[in-house]
């Protein structure tokens, strides 16, 4: 008995979304052609693949045993046709990572003609956003894995870890030199320039320095990226908490003064992350092992 694999990718795509409209959309069947399909496949298997209500879709048994060889059945599919096709060399593969804009503009776009000579045959593909829209963007599949220190739930994902990422207090030399910052008792007289309110990176510094009520900054602005907020402080118009790597060539030119380093910060974990048991798991796992060593620039 040998199974198909456009069947297999069907299955794959509902196991993935668990929502036959949406596998539909990927596998450019129409809803009823893609159950056909499964029904076809489950006759041919004798058994369930999903258990199916009127409105939740979910695997079986059987169904959570096919997935992760389904998936390498199709990964092996996809390179045995590439290398017919290119002649005997290696499988051109092609990886959708997602990741926020400033760490992939200052260190993964660097990254891309090392990592294009390392592996030529395989192709890495870019989104930037914010972790919300790319996690979203993972669970429907249409991302691969994502490059994050968010901490997000590990119960369904793999994770490799590639850098610590250290953040660091900083102001602008001279506005540090008009307006100083010594200590709990110069705060009213600065400005707290940050991410996002749901999102503060002051937490770093405030965590480590006993709380966010001995530290009454006169106001606190929101900015929204990383890069706003460093331009922010270079205009010398307050301090914040920056990721020490983004702000490595200010502080090494002293534009920018790192402050009260006697504070310790906590730090977080830059990870390569993707589904469990996804086809392309031994691609991500090779492309995490090169990236852990590229330094963070």
């Amino acid at each position: 008995m040998l199974l198909d694999a456009e069947s297999l990718h069907c299955f794959e795509a509902v196991a993935s979304r668990l929502n036959f409209r949406a596998a539909a959309r990927e596998v450019a069947l129409s809803p009823t052609a893609l159950s056909e399909r499964i029904r076809r496949l489950e006759a041919q298997l004798g058994t369930s693949l999903f258990l199916r209500t009127t409105r939740t879709v979910a695997l079986s048994d059987a169904g959570a045993r096919l997935l992760p060889e389904a998936r390498r059945v199709l990964e092996a599919h996809a390179r045995a046709l590439a290398v017919a096709q290119e002649a005997g060399g290696r499988a051109p593969l092609e990886l959708r990572l997602g990741t926020r804009y400033e760490l992939g503009l200052s260190w993964l776009v660097p990254a891309l003609p090392e990592l294009e000579a390392e592996v030529p045959s395989r192709i890495i593909h870019l989104q930037f956003g914010d972790m919300p829209e790319l996690l979203g963007l993972l669970a429907e599949g249409k991302l691969d894995a994502l490059i994050t220190s968010a901490r997000v739930p590990r119960g369904r994902l793999e994770a490799r870890d590639l850098h610590a990422e250290a953040y660091v207090l900083v102001g602008e030399a001279g506005y540090l030199a008009r307006q100083p910052f010594r200590g709990s008792g110069d705060a009213p007289a600065h400005t707290l320039i940050d991410l996002r309110a749901d999102l503060p990176l002051s937490r770093y510094f405030l965590d480590g320095a006993g709380g966010p009520g001995l530290w009454p900054f006169a106001r606190i602005e929101h900015l929204g990226t990383l890069a706003a907020v460093r331009l922010r402080v270079l205009q010398g118009r307050g301090v914040a908490v920056l990721p020490a790597y983004f702000v490595a060539e200010d502080l090494r030119h002293r534009r920018l003064r790192r402050l009260l380093p006697k504070v310790r910060l906590p730090e977080d974990q830059f990870r390569l992350i993707w589904p469990r048991g996804h086809r392309k798991a031994s691609a991500l796992s090779e492309l995490a092992e090169s990236l852990a060593r590229r330094p963070l620039a």
